[in-house]
């Protein structure tokens, strides 16, 4: 082959290859970002994603725009990020729903298989409230009235199947009692009725329902985990209130669409975990009752594949089925 020959192949290669290369050092982000929230306003999820968002907006100089997609158990929203372009540009808030949806109902997409990892956000115990109205000012009180009551009392959720579902589920199991399940398209609208006194009970992170417990308007009961919450140190854990092996930890994480370029996922990995660790940002979430939790794609990655088992045979344990 003469020298003339090999400088065009080597010419017609780098050609081909141009706009891989050009991709490759194409910087990130140049345009707003699109931060899905598969709940409508008003939960945790938006709380985060708006705090997050802006520090995220400060630090790369491009508009975080957060998209309240609820609806469909979270599937609506995660539905609309696996058809997203796989370019960093779209991200997908999820919850431990995400991993508990694939043993309750069939879901348009694998998931697993078409998101890609960012890394996990915050980790949250589980928060029981009632209507100020309800007979019951401790988990003992509560227990003996629907005891008393059996299938009376009605309990809310953020949706048939979602975490906080599976966690009065599991509190029926132990405390032995029977209520009603009222399911909501979001934790916002449940709190509505909670305070309205159209449902009596509801559990969910402290995120959104620590205001409302402070000025009255909801009353807190209990909360899982080994200790109780800076936010409302009151609140006694539900092994203090005498319900030893309730512990129900739900965690936030980030999700983009499967096939997103690996140094895109790092780059948005290392921000978010970077804003977590910001003073005033920790300060903020575990005031709130949120805790951050930084970790790795592999990590998370991980993290979701374990949940799938978990969650999958709490729900076959307890024979929960979507209404």
């Amino acid at each position: 082959m003469t020298g003339k020959a090999v400088s065009s192949k080597i010419l017609a290669l780098m050609l081909l290859a141009w706009p891989f290369m050009a991709f490759a050092q194409a910087p990130y982000p140049t345009k707003p970002i699109r931060w899905i929230v598969p709940f409508p306003p008003g939960g945790s999820t938006t709380i985060i994603a708006r705090l997050l968002g802006q520090k995220l907006t400060e630090s790369w100089g491009q508009q975080v725009v957060v998209d309240n997609r609820g609806g469909g158990n979270t599937i609506i929203g995660s539905e609309a990020l696996v058809r997203a372009a796989p370019d960093g540009y779209t991200i997908l808030q999820v919850t431990s729903s995400h991993v508990i949806n694939p043993s309750l109902l069939a879901t348009p997409y694998d998931a697993v298989k078409d998101f890609a990892p960012v890394g996990n956000l915050v980790a949250t115990e589980t928060l029981m409230v009632v209507n100020p109205a309800v007979p019951a000012n401790s988990l003992q009180e509560l227990i003996a009235l629907a005891k008393a009551k059996p299938g009376q009392l009605n309990f809310g959720s953020s949706g048939s199947g979602t975490t906080n579902h599976l966690a009065m589920e599991l509190f029926a199991i132990l405390a032995k009692i029977k209520m009603q399940h009222i399911p909501y398209k979001g934790a916002g609208p449940a709190v509505i009725d909670l305070m309205g006194g159209q449902i009596q009970i509801f559990t969910n992170n402290a995120l959104p329902l620590t205001p409302f417990v402070k000025s009255g308007k909801i009353r807190a009961i209990a909360v899982s985990g080994e200790t109780r919450l800076r936010s409302l140190p009151d609140v006694p854990t539900f092994t203090q209130g005498g319900l030893p092996g309730y512990e129900v930890k739900s965690w936030q994480g980030m999700l983009a669409p499967a096939k997103t370029p690996k140094p895109i996922i790092d780059k948005l990995s290392q921000e978010i975990a970077r804003i977590l660790q910001i003073p005033d940002v920790r300060e903020t979430l575990l005031t709130m009752g949120a805790d951050p939790l930084v970790s790795t794609p592999q990590q998370f990655a991980a993290l979701i594949k374990v949940d799938l088992v978990r969650y999958g045979k709490l729900i076959k344990d307890a024979n929960i089925k979507l209404e």
